[in-house]
């Protein structure tokens, strides 16, 4: 069985794969206090990264690690938004998974963090 809501082809699937990613960007920004801080932080990264003598290839590193916080930040506000949905009861398969969306998102700023070291000290 298909879903119905995978009818559309071509031009107006991307169309509406793009409305929903908007959709997605704008709930993110207005729920989510962790993805405004992100993009905060994003905001002055990336500009900073144009203020140092390093390669290409490095400031294109320096710039992926900080857009990859934020997709990682997406996924476990998802995560979140779909625990929620099922129940706000407290479960421990639920807490799993809150908590590895969480790590996963400590790891992705940690690897700012080294990343952004490892360049511009190294």
């Amino acid at each position: 069985m298909t879903s119905p809501f995978k009818g559309q082809t071509g031009l107006k699937r991307i169309l509406n794969a793009s409305g929903y990613s908007l959709d997605g960007l704008i709930a993110a920004f207005k729920g989510e206090a962790a993805f405004r801080q992100l993009v905060l932080l994003n905001v002055i990264l990336i500009p900073v990264s144009f203020l140092f003598h390093v390669s290409r290839g490095e400031r294109a590193i320096l710039i992926a690690v900080c857009l990859l916080a934020l997709i990682v930040e997406l996924l476990n506000s998802a995560i979140e938004a779909a625990i929620d949905r099922i129940s706000l009861d407290r479960h421990p398969l639920s807490k799993n998974a809150k908590d590895m969306g969480s790590a996963a998102q400590f790891v992705a700023l940690s690897m700012i963090a080294v990343v952004w070291a490892l360049i511009l000290l190294g």
